[in-house]
């Protein structure tokens, strides 16, 4: 489903967590990172558990600059991942984590 879509989904009032994935992740292939962090942000308001609206948020985050945000939404992440028992994607974003913590701040 493209953005235009999706955005029109959510005006109408469905802001759910899919719409805000969706939405997220189409502003993250666009490169269009502020669009993609303020879904991805509202993603994981609506729900905190999901592995996958943190680790875009990560990236996201990572794209715009703000490394001690994506090193909170990476831990989170990870925390929820473990909760979860999705292992593969803790381990994901221990990696993505590491690579922050070896860039200069």
């Amino acid at each position: 489903m493209d953005t235009e879509a999706l955005e029109r989904l959510l005006a109408r009032g469905q802001d759910t967590l899919l719409v805000r994935l969706g939405l997220g992740s189409a502003y993250l292939e666009r490169h269009d990172w502020h669009q993609a962090t303020i879904h991805l942000r509202a993603a994981v308001g609506l729900d905190p558990r999901n592995a996958p609206a943190w680790k875009l948020l990560g990236r996201a985050l990572t794209e715009t600059g703000d490394a001690q945000g994506a090193r909170e939404a990476y831990t989170r992440g990870i925390h929820a991942a473990e909760q979860a028992g999705h292992i593969q994607a803790a381990r994901e974003m221990r990696v993505f984590l590491k690579r922050l913590d070896r860039k200069p701040a």
